[in-house]
């Protein structure tokens, strides 16, 4: 493989585990009274549980012997029951998905946090990962089930989730570990010594973000005293000095039934799962203590207001809030419409006086519809060399003409459209649904989703206009300067209305379609999947199933040039490809991403150098049409002058951006170790500033030839999985590519393995609070040699799971030195090479502390090996985790599309997972230890080491 890109999976690790879950609209952290002598067990300090392990509210209380569920209301096929306990329950049946999502959701964020007590409930959420008397290794447990796991902190709610095979042994589990942590959690001060750094290092990575810091700093000045000018991640000094009886005190406060709602989504018995939650969440008991709701309100704002940042960094920024009312009050939908007016790409009112202007690489904008009056937030990113004033003043100029220019109807509808699309789409996805639905759960209740659906239907531009009059006022905002007035003119927020009345009487729309109840195992798959070519020209995998909602995805890729005719082609390749849906011969930009929009789908474009992808999903109807706009955008891209200029802007502010990074710069400098290759090669690794250089060399007339010279179907592979008309799909994938035809030959662009020398490299970037680590060596061998598996399995036990790989149970949950750390395996599929990387941030003051461990835990694994359990662990949660992607539509797709590349077949995967299944220790003690050679292995260290590391 290419490894230009090899650290971008890990990059995406380190967003997963620190993203909080946000909702379509781009939103986006969280236990009192009761103390530990009301508990039927007693927490000291120390950790230590003493008395029964059951509920802490059991002497508050008399509990039933179980409980009973009451019915409360059902919506569109998501039904809601009561247990005697308060506990609130969710769940949403999908026999299409060979797989359950369990998420609970306690309604504590960072808002319920008293003085002292900031980050607090992020805190927490981190702590209850450490255990429970009956589950003692939480992280251990998830890997083994092949979970896909997290938990989220935002202002309103915290939310622990898993994603698992459908088994009722599975969902046994998943059941019994959250009634179970609910209230039984160890929060052990020697627990809270570690996990403190681990949350700081997770704070520390926060501070590397200037545009993050910005919207910190913004909220905390627009917000005088409600906590939604705190960040969640809190202040560090709480951070590092919360006491462990405070923390205790607010999870025993918190975390109880009365304050929580249950999920359960997925392939379920709907009756046997109540049965299963009455089980093991009926015996909790309901708490004596009351909840006092939050009663802080923000006073209107009295004037303009301004705040500026100053740290190191390459990319200026402006950004301007605004007050807006809860996200249950109808002018929420209003104002999302009118936030996409004026930030969409292409049709965006600040995108065009901002972005086709240059006065800005970037412009954006999203609203935070929360339980109490949020905002809605807008910035740009603006260039060194241009003038941010300039900037500012041209978004402020902007952002007040709406009240002179209205919003008009075609405005209006383009931007429902675009939010409608993002909502339905979500709705047919089971597992994104159960997560989701939290933010609703905390903005009052869930079913607010489909009231916020069923407004942003019903939003007219007097709607929209009203909004803007309302809020758009220069005394609600905030952006970096402060000016008295004699006549200051105030918005007014709104108060929530009465949520009950709201929703007691509402239905909303029928339950979307069902899908099947497919079997997702290799063998299954094989056979239902049908494979076909054009001749001398695409090859195509066809899976039709009964899906949710009719929903199908698809994968196309094609496949560009040799060694020899891509030579100095790398960044016109890459641009070619970017600019692919900016504009075809026949439809603008706009017009493109109008009839996706209507089309409900959700279509991207993405690749470079050999290759070009489409990923896309949508609807069974939608499907024909969309893969006809598809092939026109793929085969009569416009490239105008005006997007490429554009386009290049962007790309050089982000280039730009990535110079002071030091996750950028070590991923930079690794691969361009790992990839010895000579300037102008395909292979070749350019740096940042040679990246510069040849994108502003670049002309559009090469975009052009390289398009007319080198894209064609002669090489392309299709795969389609969903509900669709097989026959109607074969009848546009000839007429759309069948005799579309490469003028370049292509051939697969060698990947041999090279021997390169280790070395030991620190790179400095000053003023950032978060460093980066990599470490790692190419491997000579291929997937399918007899190695193989073993090093995917012993791989997953060094670096994979969930929080107790090896590395991770040293340097993260032992030393508390890392927030995310782990590492990965490849090997190519056609040539005998691959690779081994290991993978870290922490603060720059434990680089060498981290590296140690790091050798340490690689000497360990050469010299003494791994263990019958932990091999046996690793393989039933690896199995059960493979088998999950496989139950993923859009995964699956992409992988019956690299197959056909390949010329293999499912066969090849049942025979993996068989010798997966077949593998003894020695196996993989054998195979690591041929193959990882501590001595070989090069390291790679960026961050502010000259500051923060201390002088010997």
């Amino acid at each position: 493989m290419n490894k230009n890109y090899l650290f971008s999976g890990i990059v995406l690790f380190c967003m997963l585990i620190v993203t909080s879950d946000l909702s379509a609209q781009k939103r986006g952290k969280r236990p009192g009274d009761m103390k530990a002598t009301d508990s039927a067990i007693s927490i000291s300090p120390d950790g230590k549980v003493t008395g029964q392990t059951k509920s802490p509210a059991a002497n508050m209380s008399k509990p039933a012997a179980m409980g009973t569920a009451k019915k409360i209301a059902s919506v569109e096929g998501i039904t809601e029951y009561q247990l005697d306990n308060g506990l609130k329950v969710l769940l949403y049946p999908d026999n299409s998905k060979q797989t359950i999502t369990v998420n609970i959701t306690y309604l504590v964020g960072s808002r319920h946090e008293g003085y002292g007590e900031t980050g607090m409930a992020h805190l927490l959420e981190h702590m209850v990962f450490k255990g429970t008397p009956n589950h003692p290794d939480i992280p251990n447990e998830l890997t083994k089930h092949g979970a896909r796991p997290n938990g989220t902190t935002w202002y309103d709610r915290t939310n622990y989730f898993e994603t698992f095979s459908a088994s009722e042994e599975n969902l046994r589990w998943a059941l019994d570990l959250e009634s179970d942590r609910m209230i039984n959690s160890f929060i052990a001060k020697k627990d809270l010594d570690k996990e403190m750094s681990v949350v700081r290092n997770e704070f520390e990575m926060g501070e590397n973000d200037p545009s993050g810091v910005l919207l910190e700093r913004v909220l905390s000045t627009a917000f005088l005293w409600q906590n939604y000018g705190q960040s969640t991640i809190g202040a560090r000094s709480d951070i590092e000095n919360v006491p462990i009886e405070r923390l205790q005190d607010f999870y025993r406060k918190y975390y109880q039934p009365d304050n929580a709602v249950l999920t359960v989504a997925g392939k379920i018995n709907e009756e046997k799962t109540l049965q299963l939650v009455t089980e093991y969440f009926g015996k909790l008991a309901r708490p004596t203590r009351q909840l006092i709701p939050t009663y802080t309100a923000e006073p209107t704002q009295d004037g303009e207001r301004s705040v500026s940042l100053r740290r190191v960094g390459d990319v200026q920024a402006v950004a301007c809030m605004y007050h807006i009312p809860p996200g249950s009050h109808p002018h929420a939908a209003a104002m999302d419409v009118l936030t996409e007016i004026m930030t969409a790409d292409g049709s965006g009112r600040m995108y065009k006086s901002l972005i086709e202007t240059k006065k800005a690489s970037s412009q954006f904008g999203w609203c935070a519809t929360l339980k109490e009056p949020g905002f809605t937030y807008f910035g740009a990113q603006v260039r060194k060399e241009s003038s941010l004033e300039e900037a500012k003043n041209t978004m402020l100029k902007t952002l007040d003409e709406v009240i002179s220019t209205p919003v008009t109807k075609e405005e209006v509808e383009r931007a429902k459209g675009t939010l409608l699309k993002d909502f339905e789409l979500l709705l047919r996805n089971t597992e994104r649904v159960g997560t989701a639905i939290s933010e609703f759960i905390g903005m009052g209740d869930w079913r607010l989703a489909f009231i916020y659906r069923d407004n942003l239907r019903n939003t007219k531009p007097e709607d929209v206009q009203l909004a803007a009059i309302s809020y758009l006022k220069p005394s609600n905002r905030t952006i970096g300067m402060f000016y008295p007035e004699s006549k200051p003119d105030r918005a007014e927020i709104p108060t929530a209305p009465d949520i009950a009345a709201l929703v007691s009487s509402y239905k909303g729309d029928a339950p979307i379609a069902q899908g099947e109840d497919f079997d997702p195992s290799p063998t299954n798959i094989e056979k239902r999947t049908k494979r076909g070519q054009e001749p001398n020209s695409i090859k195509y995998a066809l899976l039709p199933k009964l899906t949710k909602g009719n929903l199908v995805n698809a994968s196309v890729q094609l496949r560009l040039g040799d060694e020899k005719s891509l030579n100095g082609k790398s960044m016109i390749s890459d641009v070619a490809t970017e600019m692919l849906d900016r504009g075809t011969t026949t439809k603008t930009r706009q017009e493109i991403k109008d009839a996706f929009d209507r089309l409900k789908a959700r279509v991207n474009f993405y690749g470079g150098g050999a290759n070009v992808n489409a990923s896309i999903q949508t609807t069974r109807e939608n499907l024909p049409e969309v893969l006809r706009l598809v092939a026109d955008v793929l085969k009569n891209p416009a490239y105008s002058q005006k997007e490429f200029e554009e386009l290049k802007n962007e790309r050089l502010a982000q280039i730009e951006e990535m110079k002071s990074d030091p996750q950028s710069l070590v991923s930079n400098a690794y691969s361009r170790h790992l990839n010895p290759y000579p300037k102008g090669d395909p292979r070749y690794v350019s740096t940042p500033d040679e990246e510069i250089a040849d994108l502003k060399n670049l002309q559009l007339q090469d975009v052009k030839d390289f398009h007319k010279n080198y894209y064609g179907a002669t090489n392309a592979t299709m795969a389609v999985v969903g509900d669709f008309d097989e026959a109607e799909i074969k009848s546009i994938i000839h007429n759309e590519f069948g005799s579309w035809k490469s003028a370049t030959p292509y051939k697969h662009l060698a990947d041999p393995y090279v021997a390169v020398k280790p070395t030991n490299i620190n790179l400095e970037t000053p003023d950032k609070a978060n460093a980066m680590f990599l470490a790692g060596c190419n491997l000579e061998i291929k997937d399918s040699d007899p190695d193989y598996a073993a090093m995917l399995l012993g791989n997953y036990i060094l670096g994979g799971g969930f929080l107790n790989s090896r590395l991770a149970t040293r340097i993260r949950q032992k030393e508390g030195l890392s927030y995310g750390v782990g590492s990965q395996f490849n090997a190519n599929a056609v040539d005998k090479s691959g690779g081994f990387t290991a993978y870290a941030i922490y603060a720059p003051e434990n680089r060498d502390k981290l590296e140690q461990a790091f050798k340490e835990e690689i000497d360990r694994m050469l010299k003494d090996g791994f263990t019958e359990q932990e091999l046996n662990d690793a393989r039933n949660g690896m199995l059960q985790s493979r088998q999950v992607s496989r139950s993923q539509d859009n995964q699956l797709a992409s992988m019956l599309n690299n197959m056909l590349d390949l010329d293999r077949t499912l066969q090849f995967t049942e025979q993996l997972e068989n010798q997966i299944r077949a593998l003894k220790v020695d196996d993989l003690n054998a195979a690591m230890r041929k193959h990882v050679d501590i001595n070989k292995i090069s390291f790679f260290k960026g961050g502010d080491f000259a500051n923060k590391l201390k002088k010997p």
